[in-house]
């Protein structure tokens, strides 16, 4: 007959709590690394524990320092420029009803300008027609007949004026 075998699983499973006979681990005090001291406890337990050092030394305050000229006058003519900005602004936005009739006489009078730039040239000819007895009023009037002759492409050019 056969007999059977028991086996006994002798590997802890990683969930299974520490059989209770473990032999606690010894730490040396080598072995401590540094920020980790032995402390007791309020219920009289040592253990290790984080620790944080002490200031050595607590650190100066230093004098507070006057404040610069320069900072003192921007800090003065932010507001002041803002403020000039915004007036300018609205001072425009209440200008702007005559600014656009400013800009239309400006147009009138360039315009009146070109004007006189044309006429007073035509009025100063019909002028000196009137006074010289130009065409029209029965004077005599000069003519000029000028006869040019050349011949060839760089031929020297002969004329003749006639004056009636």
């Amino acid at each position: 007959m056969h007999e059977q075998a028991s086996y006994e699983i002798t590997t802890p499973h990683p969930w299974s709590p520490p059989p209770a006979t473990a032999a606690r681990p010894v730490i040396l005090p080598a072995d401590v690394p540094p920020g980790v001291d032995w402390v007791t406890l309020p219920n009289g337990v040592r253990t290790l524990a984080y620790t944080h050092p002490a200031p050595a030394q607590p650190i100066p305050l230093t004098a507070p320092q006057p404040i610069p000229a320069w900072a003192k006058t921007t800090a003065l003519l932010a507001p002041t420029v803002g403020v000039g900005i915004g007036a300018a602004g609205i001072g425009l936005s209440y200008a702007a009803p005559g600014l656009i009739a400013m800009s239309h006489a400006l147009w009138s009078a360039a315009a009146l300008v070109v004007a006189a730039v044309i006429a007073i040239p035509v009025l100063i000819r019909t002028a000196r027609r009137a006074a010289t007895g130009g065409t029209g009023t029965g004077g005599a009037t000069t003519h000029i007949t000028q006869n040019i002759t050349a011949t060839g492409l760089f031929g020297r050019a002969n004329g003749t004026i006639n004056n009636r």
